[in-house]
């Protein structure tokens, strides 16, 4: 992880420009014109109707659910019950927060991310056998905790305030929305509606992620976000409309997940993959550059502990 290093910052007035700090090695870049675009290769799930993850499923939904799990990893999700309007807030929000004044992003910049809101940039080694020559990624990223019910907001400083209050909201949203994803992903595994739910802790983990990607004038030479797997359980992503960033390894390919209106896209990480026995598959996935800025805001969800141990049910004896 890097400090800032006088990165020109979402309200520069001047047009960004690369240096070598930002400049992936070679046999790293994303060779942006091997990857696919074809919307159909990543399941689009529609949770209309569905609202009370005490209740059975429709088997139609619970199949769609278990086939993305297994044979995916992601997802994205329509008419999931977050409004419109809400989620739009979200995203303008997000892009307020990296336009404010650089002076107050730095005095936020940590690599120990555990209480109220840090800034931070990811890097990438340029030679696994040298870690600790590394190069930044081309983006920011603000990282906080979330709850569905308390006021975790307490913490942020006056210039978040606004930021605070519209993913307070959002995060209520989204508290609702992992109950229901866990209790179709129990069902499709053939357990009860709540036995995934019941092997989180009385309080799980929750922290978010909102990324900022600004203009590139080169995409190709950087990276958003090096490839990787999610070691949490769940993710729940907002992202923008226009710039696609997200792409997902599938069968050797990288394909692009475009963004769809008000869509959330879902994906498993190796907490669910463990719990799952194998059968829910966690993804390497990345984040690449455009022209255009994106931003987006990652919900992760999980165990406190890295430990995970497969549902005994799933276990063959």
């Amino acid at each position: 992880m890097a400090h800032l290093n006088g990165f020109q910052m979402a309200n520069s007035d001047k047009p960004l420009a690369l240096n070598p700090s930002h400049i992936v090695p070679e046999h790293k870049r994303p060779q942006l014109g091997r990857v696919s675009h074809s919307a159909s290769k990543i399941p689009v799930i529609d949770l209309a109707g569905y609202v009370d993850e005490t209740a059975p499923a429709p088997s139609d939904l619970v199949h769609q659910i278990s086939h993305a799990c297994e044979h995916y990893g992601f997802f994205q999700i329509i008419n999931h019950g977050v409004s419109d309007e809400l989620c739009d807030r979200v995203l303008n929000e997000v892009t307020l927060m990296f336009q404010l004044p650089h002076q107050e992003r730095a005095r936020l910049i940590s690599e120990d991310p555990s209480e109220g809101v840090k800034f931070l940039n990811y890097s990438v080694p340029v030679d696994d056998a040298a870690p600790h020559n590394k190069v930044s990624m081309w983006s920011e990223c603000a990282n906080h905790i979330w709850h569905p019910t308390y006021d975790f907001t307490s913490q942020f400083p006056e210039c978040l305030r606004s930021y605070g209050e519209v993913v307070r909201e959002f995060s209520k949203e989204l508290g609702g929305l992992a109950d229901r994803l866990l209790s179709l992903m129990s069902q499709g595994l053939g357990l009860k509606n709540d036995r995934l739910k019941c092997r989180f802790e009385e309080e799980p983990s929750r922290r978010a992620h909102a990324n900022y990607y600004p203009p590139c004038p080169d995409p190709d030479l950087t990276l958003g976000l090096r490839a990787h797997k999610d070691p949490i359980a769940l993710n729940m992503l907002i992202q923008s409309m226009g710039a696609s960033g997200l792409q997902v390894m599938k069968d050797g390919e990288w394909i692009a997940i475009d963004p769809l209106p008000n869509a959330l896209v879902i994906n498993l990480g190796d907490q669910l993959q463990l719990l799952s026995n194998g059968r829910y598959k966690s993804t390497v996935h990345r984040a690449v550059n455009n022209k255009d800025a994106r931003v987006s805001l990652a919900m992760f969800y999980g165990l406190l502990s890295a430990v995970a141990d497969p549902i005994e049910d799933l276990v063959e004896v």
